[in-house]
């Protein structure tokens, strides 16, 4: 057994929810999980208060700040509950000499196959028809077949790559914007390399599967660019896309329709302007929760957080 008497302070409510693998690991190995709660994510100010006794943290969706790492003397990693880590001041982090971890990969799989899953639902108003359904009509909803289509795909890392495949599989055409994928590298996974403004004139779908930077990726001037009757999913990052805009594109009609599970501000505000804009389905940023993901990301990070804690370098380091 490693060196006992480490705390591990769980903020996310999915952490190794259908995996007892991860916790039984860090509590055999002398790395304590506490999980305050079981369904609802830390409130700020107990974080705040909470990670004070902290040498390891495992966050999902909350904000980790200066200000977090600051009222921690004894944090010696933090570990992200997922992939991307745009919710970690990882300068910060750098600055205090805190290693941050992450667990690359363990969710491509599930967010692709929901990807996907979105693609079919916006195309064909499956989620609409079943709310009509609910509230006693009977409406035959009419949506494009997507063999002979084109899909975009903005950002072709591990995930843009699977749903690629699979817009193959159903006979689609595939287009790819990515600067940091070399064109050959997009040729070789089945797709036609394309400049950003290029994939949205012409695809019929546009799925986004890239993290988020300063500005929306789709502003109202880059969505007023997309074919007109195209579809738009995003199983990525809310910051992508300007919901105003979008709320508006669809009013208009410029989007046929669109699919989202990930936003900006989580949850979704009562009077978001996307909570009335048409033919749009939304759900609540789950794209990743499959047990099989699940359990390799709780595992990931259970492994690089004992590495850290016993002097070790992770395997999957962040920043």
């Amino acid at each position: 057994m490693n060196s006992p008497g480490f705390i591990t302070l769980v903020t996310t409510p999915t952490f190794a929810r259908h995996s007892s693998a991860p916790w039984t690991l860090l509590a055999e190995q002398g790395a304590g999980p506490v999980r305050p709660y079981d369904d609802a994510v830390l409130p700020r100010d107990e974080l705040l208060e909470r990670i004070s006794g902290a040498d390891a943290l495992i966050s999902g969706m909350d904000p980790i700040t200066a200000q977090v790492m600051d009222a921690a003397p004894r944090l010696k990693v933090i570990a992200k509950h997922g992939v991307g880590t745009d919710t970690i001041d990882l300068v910060a982090a750098r600055d205090r000499g805190i290693p941050v971890v992450s667990a690359p990969g363990s969710n491509s799989r599930a967010v692709a196959e929901y990807t996907f899953g979105l693609v079919l639902d916006a195309a064909r108003g499956i989620t609409a028809s079943h709310t009509a359904v609910m509230e006693g009509r009977w409406p035959k909803l009419f949506g494009p077949e997507l063999h002979g289509r084109t899909l975009g795909v903005v950002g072709l890392g591990r995930i843009g790559s699977l749903v690629a495949g699979y817009a193959q599989a159903f006979g689609m055409r595939v287009l790819a914007h990515d600067p940091y994928v070399p064109d050959d590298t997009v040729r070789a996974a089945g797709a036609e390399p394309a400049p950003l403004d290029a994939v949205l004139r012409r695809a019929d779908v546009v799925t986004l599967h890239l993290p988020p930077g300063d500005q929306p990726l789709l502003d109202a001037a880059r969505l007023a660019v997309v074919k007109p009757g195209a579809v738009l999913v995003n199983a990525a990052r809310g910051g992508l896309v300007d919901d105003t805009a979008l709320a508006e594109a669809l009013h208009s009609g410029q989007l046929a329709a669109a699919a989202l599970d990930a936003f900006a501000v989580e949850p979704l505000p009562a009077h978001h302007p996307l909570r009335t804009a048409p033919r749009l389905t939304l759900t609540s940023h789950m794209a990743a929760c499959t047990p099989e993901a699940n359990h390799a990301m709780g595992l990931m990070i259970a492994e690089d957080i004992l590495r850290v804690l016993n002097g070790e370098s992770p395997h999957h380091a962040a920043g």
